[in-house]
């Protein structure tokens, strides 16, 4: 079963490729945010799916904000849980004025990787593991950062396209995966602080290190998970 890579933008793209496209794993840049993510992902899998050759696992990558000291800049993440932190109601009931889709019975908004696989990828990449947020803001105070960590206890990382992936593999039954090299913190929106090409950087390491734990799930059995 052949594995598909997706990530926002071509430079991410590009990161990944040069670790993935030596070992045959696919890499599709679909654009920003959730429903880009979403859409896009969901087209590719239908296509693989009709030409007789389904993708086996779809693997969100890519860059984001790391909630700091868990993820400082530089290092690299993977998802147990991706979550859909911005999904929901504003309310002014209860201790948070924010009720999630889930908390209001109109769905789901988190996804959870495989578990063993994820703690395996973690393990070969050298990276925490723990909840990654899909935020359709990125977050640009240091009390929007506050919030999110009191709301998601753990959370390593923001990002834009995590979720929508996850939602579109979860349609096809495919599973998923979420890999993030952080190139800021999140907070205070101060571009002299993002390295963009040092995380750019550590994702291409990142998934050389991941690349033989992915071809060994290619080597399983659909339904063997």
């Amino acid at each position: 079963m052949s594995t598909l890579v997706v990530t926002a933008v071509a430079a991410e793209r590009d990161a990944v490729a040069a670790a993935c496209a030596p070992a045959g794993i696919d890499v599709l840049a679909v654009g920003a945010g959730p429903a880009a993510a979403a859409a896009r992902t969901a087209a590719a899998l239908s296509r693989a799916a009709a030409d007789g050759h389904p993708y086996g696992l779809v693997v969100s990558a890519g860059i984001g904000g790391g909630f700091p000291p868990l993820a400082p800049v530089g290092s690299v993440v993977v998802a147990s849980e991706i979550v859909a932190a911005d999904l929901g109601s504003e309310t002014p009931d209860g201790p948070e004025p924010f009720t999630s889709v889930a908390d209001l019975g109109f769905g789901t908004t988190v996804h959870r990787p495989h578990g063993p696989l994820a703690r395996t990828v973690a393990e070969a990449a050298g990276a925490a593991l723990g909840p990654v947020l899909t935020v359709s803001t990125t977050t640009g105070t240091a009390e929007r950062a506050a919030l999110l960590a009191r709301r998601h206890p753990g959370a390593l990382a923001e990002a834009m396209e995590g979720f929508g992936v996850a939602e579109a593999a979860a349609v096809w039954g495919v599973p998923v995966l979420e890999v993030r090299s952080v190139s800021n913190p999140v907070g205070p929106r101060d571009r002299s602080a993002w390295r963009i090409a040092e995380a750019l950087d550590a994702l291409t390491a990142a998934f050389g290190r991941i690349v033989p734990v992915l071809d060994g799930w290619r080597d399983r059995v659909p339904g063997d998970v």
